[in-house]
């Protein structure tokens, strides 16, 4: 019997942390009394440097619970980073890892179906929002636009995805491999190669607590994956550049032509724009550029992606 791993990472889920706690302990008896799982499975909470009781709340937990685990990251790296520590020391330990966000608004429900997909020969099985009902306009429209979008930079995602998903053992070993600092995991998953499939699931209303992911954060997770997975817009950078060569070229022809014709009349207003329009451009692609050797900089440092300061469970014993 498969030994299952459910990582869920948390930064200030103190309101959240107890009715995840017993929400997922009770489908782990449920899954071991329909022998899907081994009855050692268990639930491995990581603490993201939250700065409210939630590790507090883990140990209490821990102490309630044989199948409550616990990681405390020594500070606040980002929900990605959090999540990969857990895969990692989990996979040690576990046969089956399933991650899943700390608010539930992913349905559990859907975990067996994954269970079964898995003992069918999938490495991967992908947890799929069928509706967005739950979301706003502005989130629901803006996310299926980044979809599309980092389907047409050459990004390989799967549509409605977010971090809900199992992953086998070996699955998680090829995953560790991965050894970059910029991470974005949903088009890492991707490139493992393995087989995958999908379950479909509606996503539901937060029971307690505040989202950890504002408008700012979901800017920069999309802007890490385009530039951590393509180089389309250095590319579109260049055909910019080709470009407003070609609209010079053509402005200068028509002057002159314009000014044999005596048509020539003196434009403030169209040179005053063209200098803002270039000077923007130049800007734009400074800045694009400047996103890329960032990039290179922060890798090439190659300094930990996280720090692990305590682990409750019988993971202390790797």
């Amino acid at each position: 019997m498969d030994r299952l791993a459910i990582v869920v990472p948390c930064y200030n889920e103190e309101e959240m942390l107890a009715i995840t706690s017993l929400t997922l302990t009770t489908l782990l008896d449920e899954l071991i009394q329909k022998n899907k799982i081994a009855k050692n499975s268990f639930v491995l909470f990581v603490n993201d440097g939250s700065k409210d009781r939630t590790w507090e709340l883990i140990e209490q937990e821990h102490k309630k619970s044989s199948q409550i685990f616990g990681l405390k990251l020594a500070g606040n790296v980002g929900h990605q980073y959090a999540l990969t520590a857990g895969l990692v020391v989990a996979k040690d330990m576990a046969n089956v890892t399933i991650s899943i966000d700390a608010d539930l608004q992913d349905d559990i429900s859907v975990i067996e179906e994954m269970i079964d997909k898995y003992h069918l020969g999938n490495d991967i099985i992908y947890g799929v929002r069928n509706k967005r009902k739950t979301d706003s306009f502005f989130k629901r429209t803006s996310a299926q636009l980044f979809y599309k979008f980092m389907r047409w930079m050459g990004v390989k995602t799967i549509y409605n995805h977010a971090d809900f998903r199992l992953m086998s053992k070996r699955a998680v070993e090829y995953f560790s491999k991965f050894e970059e600092t910029n991470l974005f995991l949903r088009g890492m998953m991707p490139l493992i190669g393995y087989k995958t499939d999908c379950v479909y699931y509606e996503r539901k209303e937060r029971v307690a607590g505040e989202s950890k992911y504002p408008l700012r954060k979901m800017i920069s997770l999309a802007i890490n994956g385009i530039t951590s997975f393509s180089v389309k817009p250095i590319t579109f950078i260049f055909n910019i550049g080709i470009l407003i060569i070609i609209l010079c070229f053509a402005s200068g022809i028509y002057a002159l032509i314009s000014h044999s014709m005596g048509n020539t009349v003196p434009g403030w207003t169209s040179l005053i724009l063209s200098i803002w329009f270039i000077g923007g451009v130049q800007l734009l692609c400074v800045g694009l550029l400047g996103e890329y050797i960032g990039k290179i900089y922060i890798e090439v440092k190659k300094r930990p992606r996280y720090n692990i300061e305590a682990i409750l469970g019988d993971l202390e014993e790797k």
